[in-house]
């Protein structure tokens, strides 16, 4: 498979100092100054994850491959598809940060980059608040999610073109489509809204209570908390969705499944996103009940998930991180 991982996501903003507050102080990445109408935060070793620019479109999705001959194949596809590509310039190279890279749109028009060769910054990561740290690495920066108008006119450039693998889907309460290139239950997924945007990008943590504790800040903003605590039914993901400044989401979650790509089968599921809480307070109630009403019924016939085993970045126990550290 050509793409191997979600790199970075760019968004195109003029409200940057709004997304200083936010990306640190709720997320915890670090700033790193770029300067000219540019703003850059960093998640791990990599020099930035995030690109917050007042001249970028509102949202741009940088998919991850091998090297320089994995990104020329990968143009051919898409040309030999019939999808428009362009080489980026090595000035847009050096704001993304990366050695090379191609940019092109999905038939919905959502604009995307493939690159190679991302610059690693020269010290640790510091993080904006104090949390274990993301997890990344070979499962790249986290997940993106779009709003469609046709989740299944979509799924032929995805899969066929691009090569994302189908993890799962649902069609209740509306067509989802899940996608995976590595370990992570799925990189990127389509809502069948009947929109076009950027849902949600997410990000995930190294322990649960990072998760609690940027709940805890979140719920301190009006309007902030768009989804509250919760867990996923597909990746069992424990998360809370965070509005932006610029009106789409984040999802700040722990302790999502890994899949083993070479054996895991494409299966429709049937029990709604959510197996608990994930209230939308961001929906009127009408639609809140919907939502609240098809969790309860998946409680009801006992559907559970297996707990997570302790990520990278923890044990799971406060006291046994503290021992570990310091031997």
């Amino acid at each position: 498979m050509a793409i191997q991982s979600l790199g970075y996501m760019v968004i195109g903003s003029d409200r940057l100092a709004d997304w200083d507050d936010f990306a640190t102080r709720l997320l915890g990445m670090q700033a790193v100054d770029r300067g000219g109408g540019l703003r850059a935060f960093r998640m791990d070793d990599r020099s930035q994850r995030l690109l917050v620019s007042d001249r970028a479109a509102p949202a741009t999705i940088g998919w991850e491959v091998e090297d320089a001959a994995a990104l020329d194949a990968l143009a051919a596809r898409l040309e030999a598809a019939g999808t428009p590509v362009a080489r980026g310039s090595r000035a847009l190279a050096a704001e993304r940060q990366v050695a090379d890279l191609i940019l092109f749109q999905d038939p919905q028009g959502t604009r995307l980059e493939a690159f190679h060769g991302p610059v690693r910054a020269d010290g640790p990561f510091v993080p904006g608040r104090a949390i274990t740290g993301f997890r990344t690495g070979p499962l790249g920066m986290g997940h993106a999610v779009l709003h469609v108008a046709d989740a299944d006119a979509l799924i032929p450039f995805y899969r066929d073109v691009l090569g994302f693998a189908v993890t799962d889907w649902s069609r209740h309460p509306y067509p989802l489509y899940f996608f995976h290139m590595n370990g992570r239950h799925h990189s990127f997924a389509m809502v069948g809204s009947g929109r076009s945007g950027l849902h949600h990008f997410m990000v995930e943590l190294g322990a649960l209570d990072d998760v609690g504790q940027g709940h805890d800040l979140a719920r301190t903003e009006e309007g902030r908390l768009a989804f509250g605590l919760g867990r996923h039914t597909n990746d069992h993901m424990t998360s809370f969705y965070a509005t932006t400044p610029s009106g789409f989401f984040v999802e700040y979650g722990w302790g999502a499944r890994v899949i083993d790509p070479a054996t895991w089968r494409a299966h429709e599921t049937f029990d709604g996103p959510t197996l608990w809480g994930h209230e939308r307070f961001h929906l009127p109630e009408e639609g809140r009940a919907r939502m609240r009403e098809i969790a309860m019924d998946a409680a009801r016939r006992g559907v559970r998930a297996p707990d997570p085993r302790p990520g990278p970045f923890s044990s799971g126990c406060a006291w046994a991180d503290a021992v570990i550290a310091q031997e």
